[in-house]
């Protein structure tokens, strides 16, 4: 990558500015679409979950024990434990496969 560094980090700052300035200067009222405030809400939730799913697979060294940890996550978080106990079940779970696994 040859070129100045300071025209990517413009180009980096100005792009980042523009997707977080534009929403503001061009959406003046109130979003009543329902769809559009269902998509909006669900934004965050999936951003973070695309985000840490691919760690969570690599993080182990068997693919299998970082699945049944994160099995174990999912129904502990749907049986509406909290995070400290979904992250300690998940951890207890994966920490036991990796034991029967090697």
């Amino acid at each position: 990558m040859s070129g100045n560094i300071y025209i990517y980090i413009l180009v980096m700052a100005s792009v980042t500015y523009l997707i977080r300035m534009l929403p503001l200067a061009l959406i003046r009222q109130k979003i009543t679409n329902i769809y559009i405030k269902s998509f909006l809400y669900y934004v965050p939730f999936v951003t973070l979950s695309v985000m840490i799913f691919p760690s969570i697979l690599s993080s182990t060294d068997s693919i299998y024990s970082a699945i049944i940890g994160f099995v174990i996550a999912l129904v502990a978080g749907y049986f509406g434990r909290s995070l400290v106990t979904v992250s300690l079940l998940a951890c207890m779970g994966v920490f036991i496969t990796e034991i029967i696994i090697i």
